[in-house]
């Protein structure tokens, strides 16, 4: 390669997704594989849960950049699973998915007509 020549990219285009319809862009990634990224998007690193944030790299390819907390102004890319309309959010956070079915569950002992009484027996007494 001469001093004018730029790298080579490894860019593997766009492709609809198979879900959805919608056009996402094919990028190689640093472990020899290939992940569907939404197109046309970088947000600011901070904002993606660490797992799922991607990071471009000189030669076009990506990897998972799980540094806690990123640099403030670090963009990334995202999966385009994370914003299918065609497929349900994959659980990113799973202690706040835990904590969003116990404070569901409060909120239905809360208005709960009638207080619950115990058994006569408990199951395990005896």
């Amino acid at each position: 390669m001469g001093a004018s020549e730029e790298p080579r990219r490894l860019d593997g285009g766009q492709s609809r997704c198979p879900q959805c319809g919608l056009l996402g862009d094919w990028v190689a990634t640093l472990d020899h594989g290939w992940v569907l990224l939404e197109s046309d998007m970088r947000p600011l690193a901070h904002t993606v849960p660490a797992d799922r944030r991607w990071i471009e790299l000189s030669d076009g390819r990506v990897t998972v950049y799980g540094v806690c907390p990123p640099d403030q102004f670090q963009r990334c890319r995202i999966e385009h699973d994370l914003a299918c309309p065609a497929q349900p959010l994959p659980d990113l956070w799973p202690w706040l998915t835990s904590l969003r079915i116990e404070n569901a569950r409060r909120v239905e002992r809360q208005t709960d007509p009638k207080p619950r009484t115990p058994p006569e027996q408990w199951p395990d007494a005896g």
